[in-house]
């Protein structure tokens, strides 16, 4: 089993930045890709911005909304994922959550999230 802790939401008015952590435990040597997805209010939940987990170089997408504005990392030592977030804008406001996809059996775990809003 893993277990995903995100932190680092809150209030940040338009153009400001937020940095999200991710913080897994448990059975962490078994998790593969990792991503962050979020869902805001009324709407699917999408995902944000991925990075793969076979060892470095690491290579991430993103979602076209977030593009350029968004960069995501991880620090396999830490077993942590981090979503560095810039410009932000009043439509990245929703609730982000974290995910890991188990490298052998596919299973995806999930964090109970972290609210982010965008407002002035």
């Amino acid at each position: 089993q893993v277990q995903l802790v995100e932190s680092g939401g809150g209030l940040v008015q338009p153009g400001g930045s937020l940095r999200l952590s991710c913080a897994a435990s448990g059975s962490s040597a078994s998790i593969g890709a990792m991503g962050w997805y979020r869902q805001a209010h009324g709407k699917e939940r999408e995902l944000v911005a991925r990075i793969t987990g076979n060892g470095r170089p690491y290579y991430a997408d993103y979602a076209d909304s977030v593009k350029g504005r968004f960069t995501i990392s991880r620090d396999i030592a830490k077993n942590t994922m981090y979503l560095q977030m810039n410009s932000l804008k009043p439509e990245d406001t929703a609730v982000y959550y974290c995910n890991a996809e188990n490298k052998w059996t596919s299973i995806n775990y999930w964090g109970k999230g972290t609210l982010v809003t965008v407002s002035s």
